[in-house]
């Protein structure tokens, strides 16, 4: 087993993997920019150490940070999700200097990390992808290509992710308008130049499976989760499993994931991310070379500890469970509490925490790095918390997750917590029917609080009633 780790990240997800390596008798380190000195993370961790006062280089320093898990004698380093976790120049430099990299290897990183690369993997391997291209050369070559797939088309970063670096195109117009916004997007975050296109599925739900991988040939998934919630690509809400999918199709998509996974020569824990259009049709979309945000509902219902197995694969010990060793107990809901203000554009909402608690009770776990007297910086992801839930069945999931959001307290900013709510309350997604488009599809949902309530005004009128009875 390993015996030191350094954890190249921080929040919320630097705690996580705290805690994991705690509990399998590992030492972790910690980093921190200036602006983190007071974070959690670094109260966590066995040791911590100072990667420079600007918010960001330090995390996205390569070397610096192998050098430093060298220097303070570390066998292996968890990249966490976002920063470095995804790129494959981090792996191999750990690899030279004899550190353990908790992922994949480099070149199935950089394979998959390359969109159209990754789509002919799966075309090769006889998993269904949607009608594409390869890199375009120019807006005129995409011209020619739209043609041919037909409208509408996403135009999209081939080194992508996070939601950044697409576009829907839904004419020729809006394509060459798009098309040097894309190459820009790209360049600045993931410092390619290049795009590709694929055939837009209308308002998909999008569907990703969890697997796990070891270096003796075993490779499982964990059922999938529905990440269906979402504003401009990025993720809202997630459940596990999906209540959308009847027993068959939720095989097949597993069995699906498990093949994409070894036609790679996959390791580690990753994700295999579909769409389902209307024609319950599967696509593959794209495979997450990393621990997901969203693990921890998959967690909740087959009870696997993702980190932990993470770390046991890269110490070459062979999974802990086989395929037929996994199932799955009712539902989980994961909330990304984050520090936003939906009536206001979603603006980020950053700032001094007055007062912070959590809600507790049966199937409630939250994951953060907030604390009552933190400082948010606003140098990084919006995102505060992880907020999951789970019941035996999908009405008392949601019935749990409203308490559990009522019960969070969380002053002195704005957060997506009353907009969660009434997400909870909508017909759609009680009966667990929603897609991509949901989002835009009920703008109305920002409105919480000039909505009246039903249950509040039969509360108010019975009460005046009473009063004025005597009953």
């Amino acid at each position: 087993m390993l015996r030191k780790i350094l954890i190249a990240n921080r929040g919320e997800i630097a705690v996580r993997i705290i805690r994991a390596c705690a509990e399998m008798g590992i030492r972790s380190v910690a980093i921190y920019s200036e602006v983190d000195r007071f974070a959690l993370h670094v109260k966590k961790a066995d040791e911590s150490y100072c990667i420079g006062s600007e918010p960001l280089a330090g995390y996205l320093n390569i070397y610096a940070l192998v050098d430093l898990a060298a220097a303070t004698g570390c066998d292996a380093v968890h990249p966490g999700y976002g920063f470095l976790s995804e790129n494959a120049q981090f792996a191999r430099a750990c690899k030279e200097r004899g550190l353990i990299f908790i992922g994949p290897e480099a070149d199935v990183i950089q394979r998959m990390g390359d969109k159209t690369e990754a789509r002919n993997a799966m075309i090769n391997a006889g998993i269904p992808v949607t009608p594409g291209t390869e890199n375009l050369a120019s807006v005129e070559d995409a011209l020619t290509a739209a043609e041919k797939i037909g409208y509408p088309i996403m135009l999209k970063a081939t080194s992508g992710g996070g939601g950044r670096g697409i576009r829907r195109c839904d004419n020729a117009d809006d394509l060459q308008r798009n098309y040097d916004r894309v190459i820009s997007e790209a360049t600045k975050a993931f410092g390619k130049a290049e795009v590709f296109m694929e055939k837009c599925v209308i308002n998909p739900r999008h569907i990703e499976v969890q697997v796990l991988a070891d270096h003796h040939g075993n490779t499982i998934h964990l059922y999938e989760r529905d990440c269906s919630i979402q504003r401009r690509n990025q993720k809202l809400i997630e459940i596990a499993p999906s209540p959308q999918l009847d027993e068959a199709q939720r095989q097949y998509i597993g069995g699906l994931a498990v093949l994409a996974a070894k036609a790679v020569k996959y390791t580690n824990a990753g994700t295999v991310e579909f769409l389902l259009d209307s024609n319950d049709r599967f696509y593959f979309m794209e495979m997450n070379t990393r621990v997901q945000v969203e693990h921890t509902i998959t967690e909740t219902i087959t009870g696997v500890d993702i980190v932990e197995e993470q770390i046991r694969i890269a110490a070459g010990l062979p999974l802990g469970c086989k395929q037929e060793d996994i199932s799955r107990r009712g539902y989980a809901i994961q909330f990304r509490i984050n520090a936003e203000d939906p009536k206001n554009g979603f603006l980020p909402s950053f700032g001094h925490i007055s007062r912070y608690y959590a809600p507790g009770g049966p199937g409630v776990r939250t994951d953060t790095a907030i604390y009552t007297g933190y400082d948010i910086p606003p140098y990084y992801d919006s995102m505060l918390a992880k907020l999951i839930v789970s019941a035996t069945t999908w009405e008392d999931t949601i019935k749990r997750g409203e308490r559990a959001l009522k019960d969070m307290g969380l002053f002195g900013i704005k957060t997506t917590i009353p907009y969660y709510l009434e997400i909870l309350r909508h017909p759609e997604f009680r009966a667990g029917r929603f897609n991509t488009g949901f989002i835009e599809q009920h703008p109305e949902l920002v409105n919480y609080s000039n909505k009246p309530r039903p249950e509040v005004l039969a509360s108010v009128i019975a009460a005046v009633m009473a009063a004025h009875t005597g009953l």
